[in-house]
């Protein structure tokens, strides 16, 4: 059923952004419609060549992961979601801490599951390494965010009324990139002291049974 989702969502997808992209040839904004061309290329990307990436991604992920981009960058900055909504950036950079912070978990609790690796961690540290790692790589798009905008003179860091310098609209993508890795981290830690399958322990499992090349020697039950 998440094959079958990822597959028929992420055609609609493409459907949207290739009738927008006639559109855009048709009217000859030419830089725009390399930008969506772009997009197509990205969220195409883990679909068509599947099979010949290195590891197995679980489609879950995989959607959330397009769902953002498209909402990211298509609606976004093509079709200027940035502008015609004041809460969009903040949605979005809240949604990107709780994937991060899947992702961190992901990294970290297999880590401290696979038998060849001798790591055991607690779960408050399980969830300290989730959190940061969402945060730390939040940072880093702001650093990338700031650097595309003095180089190429580009607009990602959407300065604010009466803060041309746009550092109000950083500390709050930072602010609420830390609320969604916090939100996971806490969930994740519960589920963990708990003793009770969450859907990213589900995850993780799906992920080792995808790539068993990556766990020669198993995990623990």
């Amino acid at each position: 059923m998440a094959d079958r989702v990822h597959r028929w969502v992420v055609i609609a997808l493409q459907v949207v952004m290739a009738i927008e992209l006639v559109v855009l040839l048709f009217e000859g904004q030419w830089m725009t419609a390399f930008t969506v061309s772009l997009i197509m290329a990205i969220t195409a990307a883990p679909v068509v060549f599947r099979k010949s990436l290195p590891v197995n991604i679980s489609p879950e992920f995989q959607l959330l992961a397009i769902v953002f981009m498209f909402a990211a960058l298509f609606l976004g900055e093509v079709r200027n979601f940035y502008e015609r909504f004041w809460w969009w950036d903040i949605a979005l950079h809240t949604t990107s801490g709780l994937l991060l912070g899947i992702l961190g978990f992901l990294l970290i609790y297999v880590l401290n599951e696979v038998d060849r690796i001798d790591v055991h961690m607690l779960p408050r540290f399980v969830a300290f390494f989730a959190f940061t790692f969402a945060v730390a790589m939040g940072a880093l798009w702001e650093i990338f965010e700031f650097a595309m905008d003095r180089v190429f003179g580009m607009n990602m860091q959407k300065p604010m009324a009466g803060d041309p310098s746009g550092l109000t609209d950083t500390m709050w993508d930072l602010i609420v990139d830390a609320l969604g890795a916090l939100a996971v981290s806490l969930l994740g830690w519960w589920y963990m002291v708990r003793e009770r399958q969450s859907f990213i322990e589900l995850w993780i499992r799906r992920f080792i049974m995808r790539n068993p090349r990556l766990f020669r020697e198993g995990v623990h039950e």
